[in-house]
């Protein structure tokens, strides 16, 4: 979801499939809408002479999507090798399986319900496929299995849903926590800090060359959210739907459904933390 028209940094003109790193190259799925924005980024990534790849996200289940992933790596001389998940949304992993099935490989996920094979992801986990340096990052939130992973020879961070390459996302509440999310914010902000990361790869939208003023911008607009929430609750706005509707008035009605995820999860925090 995206109830904001613009991010720091410069997105890279139009969401388009190709590449965006020395490592990364985007396959756009054909599911675009209000909540999916251009469509699901699915990321092929490996190492620059490496013969295997890695395909993080692979969409929606619509196999002329899935067969042009595979279609992308093998013409680049690869054959895609593992398969990750950065989170169980359906735009994002309905296809798993069905990729897993064409490509023959595994699925890993922070999910196990998500997994195909025995191995899952936790933090820390490394992937080194054909050489590959991917640091799985958790960043629960959005989803409470939400993961980004780190690729540190490009300075890159590929976010899922965490991050958008415009506007901001939904906390998808009950599942989606915003104490959770600000503490994956936080997380991600070390990295560009400690780690040099400056590229954000988003599960939607553009590539996002100011992944630090993106960060900053994230936790800038959750707080000024936040705040107005808290503000309607004390004019005495009480049920979601009244806190949406005039908290988030100048957003496009259609994603008010979406917009009433994420301030049930801010009523909830302001509830844990004694502000209402």
């Amino acid at each position: 979801m995206t109830d904001a028209s613009a991010l720091p940094g410069q997105p890279r003109g139009g969401v388009l499939s190709g590449p965006a790193t020395a490592r990364a190259v985007n396959v756009l799925a054909p599911n675009a809408s209000a909540m999916t924005l251009d469509g699901t980024n699915t990321w092929i990534v490996a190492e620059p002479d490496s013969d295997l790849a890695v395909v993080i996200d692979p969409g929606p289940l619509d196999d002329e999507h899935l067969r042009r992933v595979l279609a992308t790596a093998e013409q680049a001389g690869r054959r895609v090798a593992l398969t990750l998940l950065t989170h169980g949304h359906p735009d994002h992993a309905e296809g798993a399986a069905r990729f897993a099935e064409l490509s023959g490989t595994r699925v890993r996920a922070l999910d196990p319900a998500l997994r195909l094979g025995e191995e899952g992801l936790t933090a820390g986990d490394v992937i080194t496929t054909g050489g590959l340096e991917l640091r799985v990052v958790p960043t629960p939130g959005h989803t409470a299995d939400s993961l980004s992973f780190h690729l540190p020879a490009d300075r890159a961070v590929l976010t899922g849903d965490t991050i958008l390459g415009r506007g901001t996302t939904v906390v998808a509440h009950p599942d989606g926590r915003l104490g959770d999310y600000l503490d994956s914010l936080r997380r991600l902000r070390s990295l560009t800090v400690d780690d040099g990361v400056h590229t954000v790869l988003p599960g939607h939208g553009p590539v996002l060359d100011d992944a630090q003023g993106v960060v900053e911008y994230y936790l800038a607009h959750r707080a000024t959210r936040l705040a107005q929430v808290e503000t309607a609750v004390e004019d005495g706005y009480r049920t979601p739907a009244q806190v949406v509707a005039h908290v988030y008035a100048d957003v496009d009605r259609s994603l008010w459904p979406a917009a009433e995820l994420s301030v049930r999860a801010q009523l909830d925090y302001l509830e844990e933390h004694g502000l209402i």
